[in-house]
């Protein structure tokens, strides 16, 4: 599957927020890459915005143009708010599950802890990130994975699990017990810019 490769820290601070999330891209210049980039003029079309916008949320996840744009359609057949659909469909994704449960510092680190095979769903062995996870499904650890130094460190700084998830420290194991309200969801992202970059 394609996914980006290039360097991620010009990116995040080209679109001004922290793809890490960490927040170490933005600290000591946080500006546009480049000879210009504290310099760059700042009016921006409304195509640019929208684009910036859709941008945002693409690299945040991790997620290559055509998977975002069938999962943009996918949402739009729901019923409900399309954009506020449309980031749960993305929250949703069990990389990004594994990452909000401190399982992995970042969600590509998630997302490699997936395609290795060391995640299980209900106890079955996933290795497809982009894998929905439905409410009330259990994701853990395999037996032999559980002792991964990426997985103890990431354990040791992460303080905070969602309200949406609840995850049992003994067990290694979360549980994905609603979708997501949008104030839960990232304050960054203006989604009906999205909703309407796809709509022209």
């Amino acid at each position: 599957m394609a996914r980006y490769t290039g360097p991620k820290w010009k990116l995040s601070r080209r679109l001004g927020i922290s793809l890490s999330g960490t927040g170490k891209e933005l600290e000591k210049r946080p500006y546009a890459p480049g000879q210009h980039g504290p310099n760059q003029r700042k009016k921006i079309s409304e195509f640019g915005l929208q684009l910036q916008e859709k941008q945002k949320l693409r690299h945040m996840y991790g997620v290559n143009e055509r998977q975002f744009r069938r999962m943009f359609d996918q949402a739009g057949n729901m019923s409900g708010i399309h954009g506020e659909n449309f980031m749960i469909l993305l929250e949703s994704r069990l990389d990004n599950l594994v990452y909000r449960l401190g399982l992995a510092r970042t969600r590509r680190q998630a997302r490699q802890l997936v395609g290795h095979g060391h995640v299980t769903v209900d106890g079955k062995r996933v290795d497809i990130p982009s894998y929905r996870v439905a409410p009330g499904q259990v994701i853990g650890l395999r037996e032999k994975s559980r002792n991964l130094d990426i997985v103890k460190e990431a354990l040791e700084v992460n303080n905070f699990v969602p309200e949406y998830l609840t995850f049992d420290d003994n067990k290694l194991e979360g549980a994905y017990t609603r979708f997501p309200e949008r104030s839960e969801l990232p304050a960054e992202i203006t989604e009906a810019l999205i909703v309407e970059f796809y709509s022209r």
